[in-house]
């Protein structure tokens, strides 16, 4: 499919972009094309906002831009020029409440991943496992217990080797565990998602959800999608994420986000 055309050029100020599903490939890669886009942005005063599941330290690596505004850890830490912007944590006693339910499961092929401001922690220590993890926290610590971490909790993430959906959403469901991927859930603060993130970050710049553009492809990405008024679901994106988008951008495989950007803001 093609990108959408507007008659009129919106006023945008803030892009809001998923990565996962999004912006990344199925190959989890960044389009050449984005990085010259992402100069002209900057050149005509329009900041970029990625927003993951992945840690601030983990985006930062890969964009490697200290002026974006960083939406973390499924919206719970906002972060520009390293300084935080705002944070949503999971109180402690939830944290290991949901650790130790993991912990009891039985029935599930699950590793927990607790994520603190300071790094990421597991004590899960097989490459399968760990093959998972890693490419989401660039500080990643091994521990032999979660459940004597110090650290400022974000969410507590688990990886279901099976379907997330079936499995470690319904085991977790009293956290009101929100499934962020086919394989990830994330115990959250019940008030912190990439909605609340993404607002919070309009307010501390200036900038209103008319001058706002988003994409999102997945459950996590509704509360983003509904501050925008420039809302993109991606083609490959679940029907009942489309349902909250204005738009439609091409797949992630088709380099859809930045050939909508440039569609939409006359960028040829």
């Amino acid at each position: 499919m093609e990108p959408p055309v507007f008659d009129t050029v919106p006023d945008i100020r803030l892009i809001a972009v998923d990565m996962d599903g999004s912006l990344l490939d199925d190959e989890k890669r960044i389009h050449d094309d984005f990085w010259p886009l992402l100069d002209e942005l900057a050149a005509r005063g329009i900041l970029l906002c990625p927003a993951s599941g992945r840690q601030y330290a983990t985006l930062r690596r890969q964009m490697g831009r200290d002026e974006l505004v960083y939406i973390a850890e499924n919206g719970a830490h906002v972060v520009q020029h390293d300084e935080e912007i705002s944070a949503d944590g999971l109180p402690l006693d939830t944290a290991r409440a949901a650790i130790e339910r993991v912990r009891a499961s039985t029935d599930l092929d699950l590793g927990t991943v607790l994520c603190g401001k300071r790094s990421a922690y597991v004590e899960r220590t097989d490459d399968a496992f760990l093959d998972q993890a890693t490419p989401y926290y660039a500080k990643l610590q091994v521990v032999d217990d979660l459940l004597t971490v110090d650290d400022d909790v974000l969410k507590v993430a688990v990886y279901d080797f099976g379907s997330a959906t079936t499995g470690a959403g319904p085991l977790l469901h009293r956290f009101d565990a929100l499934v962020s991927g086919e394989h990830w859930v994330d115990v959250m603060s019940p008030t912190a998602d990439k909605g609340h993130a993404l607002r919070a970050a309009q307010d501390t710049l200036g900038i209103t959800a008319d001058q706002t553009m988003a994409f999102g492809d997945y459950f996590n990405d509704v509360g983003m999608l509904d501050a925008a008024t420039f809302s993109f679901a991606m083609d490959n994106a679940h029907p009942d994420v489309r349902a909250h988008a204005r738009f439609v951008a091409p797949p992630n495989t088709a380099n859809g986000v930045v050939r909508t950007i440039r569609s939409v803001l006359g960028l040829v």
